[in-house]
């Protein structure tokens, strides 16, 4: 199994200060694109993740190499993901019992929408578990800094199984880190209000709910992408027949370009962002 020890020893400890500047500047790496043309730039790639077994008496030293100014992302599955900061601090997003890192993270988030979203037997090397609703009823404010990581959470509400509305029961975290702000929406069930999106701030990347079912539908939800205005847009939650296609194809002719990668990771900085907006698809395959 993966030695903890030795992938902590190779992760690189530098710290930067988080900035909100934008910079159109881009470094695009082989991906296969389609649909639009390419924007001349892309994110760097990591080929091989640690999240497969190792083969019988292999002894497996993985290091990101990440520089200061980079965050590892990584698509676990269904909407959650691992983002691996510079300084080492792992966040699971959307930390549930069915789809899980292969390591333990520093940091995990959760939603309250269904168990797919949170977890009851959360791992116990988990250092920070972060609700993104509160189970006793009322707000769950987070901001917290952990290592070069600033996360904080922004509450909306939801609807239940039943249809009744559940009020404060997802939460959309941001983490500034590295130079960059990324907005993980949850399972977001309603446009944003001009509170919310202040409260947001400049966002670089935008993990996105895209099954055009259960969280918002797609006129909803191009709404709210159009209002955040990420560079970057990643998305998730597309385990319904159709959800995928359906939602490039509204992005294509809101502009955006769109570019499928090859593995479910990627490494990007605020000098690897696209200049002009593009949906970034990852395939689920991290766990």
């Amino acid at each position: 199994m993966v030695s903890l020890v030795s992938i902590l020893q190779n992760l690189l400890p530098s710290r930067c200060d988080t900035a909100r500047q934008l910079v159109a500047v881009v470094s695009l790496a082989p991906f296969a694109i389609f649909g639009a043309p390419s924007a001349h730039a892309v994110c760097q790639l990591v080929a091989k993740a640690p999240f497969t077994a190792p083969a019988q008496d292999e002894v497996r030293v993985w290091n990101a190499s990440l520089e200061a100014g980079e965050v590892q992302i990584r698509y676990i599955g269904h909407s959650t993901f691992e983002l691996e900061t510079p300084a080492g601090v792992r966040i699971a997003t959307d930390y549930n019992d069915s789809v899980r890192p292969f390591l333990p993270p520093t940091v995990a988030t959760m939603n309250g929408a269904h168990s797919t979203h949170y977890s009851l037997n959360p791992d116990p090397d988990i250092e920070h578990l972060l609700y993104g609703w509160n189970p006793q009823g009322g707000p769950m404010d987070h901001d917290l800094t952990i290592g070069d990581v600033r996360i904080r959470n922004i509450q909306t509400n939801i609807r239940g199984w039943d249809g009744e509305n559940r009020r404060l029961g997802n939460s959309i975290f941001i983490f500034e880190v590295a130079d960059l702000c990324i907005a993980h929406l949850g399972h977001l069930h309603h446009r944003l209000t001009q509170e919310d999106l202040t409260r947001l701030g400049q966002i670089d990347v935008v993990f996105a709910a895209i099954d055009n079912s259960s969280t918002l539908r797609l006129d909803s939800l191009m709404d709210v992408l159009r209002s955040i205005g990420p560079a970057m847009v990643i998305p998730m939650h597309f385990h319904f027949a159709g959800a995928l296609p359906a939602f490039m194809g509204r992005a294509q002719e809101a502009g955006y370009e769109i570019v499928r990668a090859e593995t479910p990771a990627l490494i990007v900085s605020r000098s690897s962002l696209p200049v002009r907006r593009t949906v970034y698809v990852m395939m689920p395959g991290g766990a």
